[in-house]
């Protein structure tokens, strides 16, 4: 949702309960996008090492050198 610098200072509460249900707006001066609300949310909890433990695989070829059908892909 785009809103203009004057509706966003008028209807604030309004557009911070819209951005409470999920809703991103972008306050716009002239038309032009300055700003966006978004949700605040907590920062993620800590990781934790060794936490993939037996959940992540690594094949037996993952150093070997790419098939050339592969590597046309890159160039």
């Amino acid at each position: 949702m785009l809103v203009n610098i004057h509706e966003a200072k008028t209807n604030l509460s309004r557009l911070l309960q819209k951005v409470k249900e999920g809703q991103e707006i972008i306050i716009a001066k002239a038309g032009r996008p300055v700003a966006k609300l978004i949700p605040y949310t907590e920062k993620p909890s800590k990781r934790v090492p060794g936490s993939a433990k037996d959940k992540i695989t690594v094949s037996q070829d993952f150093n070997e050198a790419l098939p050339d059908h592969i590597l046309q892909e890159f160039e």
